[in-house]
């Protein structure tokens, strides 16, 4: 179909007055021309932050955990610490095994017994004072759960 050569009549001036599809111009709305996600990429998404926050809940949770521990074996040693620089002050060193409780959940076994050196062996009149080995374990927990810290030391009688 042949127009006139005139622009404003909607005719092509490269393609000889005929009307030209480049020229046609067709408007879609805004709204269609955007892509949105698909709803098995949403699931997918959602199902990837359920694996992730459930393994950051149960390194969080084995953190509170360790945490727990943790404190629970200080205040074993400070218990222990306790009962070590207390033994001698009450009554003398004694050669022999006892134990007793601190508290509710903490509890002691202690054993004294002469130690000798291997090199003080050939010498032993040569020193009036006796070494003792201190060994004495915290205990707390019970059942399966119980768990235990071992301290040794050296005193002199």
């Amino acid at each position: 179909m042949r127009l006139g050569s005139n622009e404003a009549n909607g005719t092509c001036p490269r393609h000889a007055g005929f009307r030209c599809a480049s020229r046609l111009r067709v408007v879609v709305p805004r709204f269609h021309r955007v892509r949105g996600f698909s709803l098995l990429e949403v699931i997918a998404a959602i199902l990837l932050l359920a694996i992730a926050f459930t393994a950051l809940m149960q390194v969080a949770g084995g953190s509170m955990a360790l945490s727990g521990h943790a404190a629970e074996a200080s205040k074993a040693a400070l218990w222990a610490q306790s009962k070590l620089d207390g033994m001698t002050v009450i009554e003398p060193l004694r050669e022999g095994s006892s134990e007793g409780q601190f508290d509710a959940q903490y509890r002691w076994r202690l054993k004294v017994s002469p130690w000798v050196s291997e090199s003080a062996v050939a010498d032993v009149g040569s020193t009036p004072m006796q070494l003792y080995r201190v060994d004495l374990d915290v205990l707390w927990g019970n059942g399966r759960r119980e768990r235990s810290a071992h301290f040794t030391t050296l005193r002199v009688k």
